[in-house]
């Protein structure tokens, strides 16, 4: 049995994806560590406190435990205000580590907690495993990057990582690309899906559960609303649609996210009432993994429109009801989505080209064959193979002498 410290600084596995800087990573680490438990380990995971209503430990499930440690004000942070305690998190969690004893190996997830992760490897001589999320090269390669200063810090943490986890073969490679990475330290462990709440059903019931229309084309879009997941071409996608006569609407999941969130918001509703779509958009708030499943069920088409994603997790679940997926050409997206099987891919960011990809993915599962296959395609993912991966690893990792940066 081994102890494994997730590092997860700036969200909790347990927020709310869809909200502040709550995403597919709060779902990578919440699935991953629970798959981890279960399998007889012993898993840790460190966040910043951002309420002080919280418990200093939570038990999740036997095995699983959230630690919530004080860095900084017991409140929401900016992104930009993050970086000043990282500093006094790895303090803390260092101490937990003097009451509890020490891990056999250390999982940071995003950049800010591999600092906290990097220090800790040296100061207590334990391996290091690396999952990035996002990359500031990358981001800056396909939109738009926010810091050289994190591109070094993170080509820092990928010179010394004992081990850096790529969702998919493209993430892989841009690793190498990107930030030299060594390959022999690379390792590929896709993410799975929650096949108990993402599953097929009968769209009309979920429908009628939701109060949506019955006969008309739903359009799903499920993310933060920020300008890197693209929100705004899935607005443009049902403009055009509705432009061209097709009874169609769009159902926008999530909340505003980062420091553009709310200007992306604001920017929205007016689009909304310039367009005349007032009655066929709707605004709902972050779902649960209970309710989320239910409007992917509902949907004809979910539009992931990114402009950069290392694997794109709300695809894998939308295929897992069995919805096709139209999604943006890019990173982890580009292995999910099968053009012609469970989807199309677009390259371009022009909401005509994407309205045509809408028509084709509508015209070709008339008799559900793509839903069908989208359900078939994502049978090959589950949480219980990356935490056996992830398991394989630590036990290897253990075995061998640490990287020197």
């Amino acid at each position: 049995m081994a102890r494994l410290a997730v590092l997860s600084y700036h969200t909790s596995p347990l927020a709310q994806p869809g909200t502040g800087d709550g995403g597919g990573m709060n779902v990578y680490v919440r699935e991953l560590a629970s798959a981890v438990a279960r399998q007889g380990h012993e898993v840790d995971v460190f966040t910043r406190r951002d309420s002080s209503a919280l418990p200093a430990i939570q038990l999740v499930e036997p095995g699983f435990r959230v630690h919530h440690i004080s860095a900084g004000p017991a409140r929401p942070l900016e992104r930009h205000e993050l970086a000043d305690y990282v500093k006094v998190f790895t303090d803390e969690v260092a101490r937990s580590f003097d009451l509890h004893g020490l891990p056999d190996a250390i999982h940071a997830n995003y950049w800010l907690s591999g600092l906290a992760g990097h220090r800790l490897k040296h100061e207590l001589n334990l391996p290091l495993i690396m999952t990035f999320h996002t990359l500031e090269r990358v981001k800056a390669d396909h939109f738009e990057g926010e810091s050289e200063d994190r591109a070094h810090q993170e080509a820092a943490i990928f010179a010394c990582a004992d081990a850096v986890l790529a969702s998919c073969d493209v993430e892989a490679a841009q690793f190498v690309e990107f930030y030299n990475a060594d390959p022999q330290r690379v390792h590929v462990v896709p993410l799975g899906v929650q096949h108990a709440f993402f599953a097929p059903g009968d769209q009309r019931a979920a429908r009628q559960a939701l109060g949506r229309d019955e006969n008309d084309t739903m359009l799903l879009f499920v993310g933060r609303l920020q300008a890197l997941k693209g929100v705004e071409l899935a607005l443009e996608t049902l403009i055009t649609l509705r432009g061209r006569g097709r009874d169609a609407s769009l159902a926008i999941v999530g909340g505003p996210s980062g420091p553009g969130g709310s200007a992306t918001l604001a920017q929205l509703h007016e689009r909304v009432r310039e367009a005349g779509v007032i009655d066929d958009v709707s605004f709902v708030a972050p779902q649960s993994h209970q309710l989320l499943s239910t409007w992917m069920r509902a949907a004809d088409v979910t539009l992931v429109p990114s402009r950069s994603e290392s694997f794109g997790l709300v695809a894998l679940e939308s295929s897992a009801c069995g919805t096709p997926v139209v999604a943006s050409a890019v990173g982890g997206l580009l292995t999910l989505v099968e053009p012609g099987v469970n989807g199309q891919l677009v390259a371009q960011r022009d909401a005509e080209v994407w309205a045509d990809a809408v028509d084709e993915v509508v015209s070709d599962n008339l008799n559900s064959a793509m839903s069908n296959a989208a359900v078939l395609l994502a049978q090959r993912y589950t949480w219980r193979s990356a935490a056996e991966s992830l398991d394989a690893l630590v036990e290897r990792l253990i075995a061998v002498g640490l990287v020197r940066c």
